[in-house]
């Protein structure tokens, strides 16, 4: 059984279980006495397909107001990876989903450069809608925005986390420090190895910065390698 027949299974179930608690409330009693007894289910927020249905509607800042989407982040719900950038820009608030314009295409290439698909890992950032302008996200909203952030990380729980840019770097690690100060080490975000590079949009900008980018992306790739090991030996490409 792959893993894609594992996540249909557990969605599968989560749908019955949501169906039992609508017609029976939320005391789910087992036939077998002693066997646990009776178990409290709650399915709304237990999976990530329920949280992101829980946030759909979220009205907790003004860009609620100007949104077409809520771009709540997309790809393995058990990924051992996850990338975190800033916020969605127009493409993604078009589609709803993260990382899909030009910027995206990069971000889907440089995966591809050490042998990672967009499905094997999880994509979000730390705000959920585009700000207007694609101006920096204010520090108001990324303090109401966190939480989901949060919420996300504890579902998912991987075991690498690539931070995208300065701001979601910055974010993250509760820092003002530079983003070329913080690159090139693996930090801590509660347990979770974190590593930093540039945006992927900034890299369209500066060609120059993609050279640096590769060497972040293949120290990601060693780690996890030394912390995972599920996939084939890589080697660097030769250039």
């Amino acid at each position: 059984m792959n893993r894609g027949d594992t996540f249909e299974i557990i969605e599968q179930t989560r749908r019955y279980l949501r169906h039992q608690e609508e017609l029976f409330g939320r005391e789910l009693f087992l036939k077998r006495p002693g066997v646990l007894g009776s178990i409290h289910v709650s399915t709304e927020l237990g999976t990530l397909v329920g949280f992101q249905e829980s946030m759909n509607d979220c009205q907790k800042c003004s860009l609620a107001k100007t949104r077409r989407h809520l771009v709540f982040g997309a790809g393995n719900p058990r990924a051992d990876v996850m990338l975190i950038g800033e916020a969605p820009g127009k493409d993604e608030d078009i589609q709803g989903k993260p990382f899909v314009g030009r910027a995206g295409q990069l971000l889907d290439k440089i995966l591809v450069a050490i042998d990672f698909r967009r499905e094997e890992v999880y994509i979000g950032n730390v705000l959920k809608c585009r700000p207007p302008g694609n101006r920096d996200p204010l520090p108001e909203e990324i303090v109401l925005c966190m939480p989901c952030l949060l919420k996300q990380i504890e579902i998912i729980q991987p075991r690498i986390i690539l931070a995208l840019g300065r701001i979601a770097a910055q974010t993250l690690l509760k820092t003002k420090a530079s983003l070329n100060h913080l690159r090139g080490g693996i930090h801590d975000f509660q347990g979770i190895s974190l590593i930093v590079t540039y945006h992927p949009a900034a890299l369209l900008r500066n060609p120059q910065w993609k050279r640096p980018t590769w060497e972040d992306i293949q120290q990601l790739r060693r780690l996890y390698d030394e912390r995972v090991g599920d996939k084939p030996k890589w080697r660097p490409p030769k250039r």
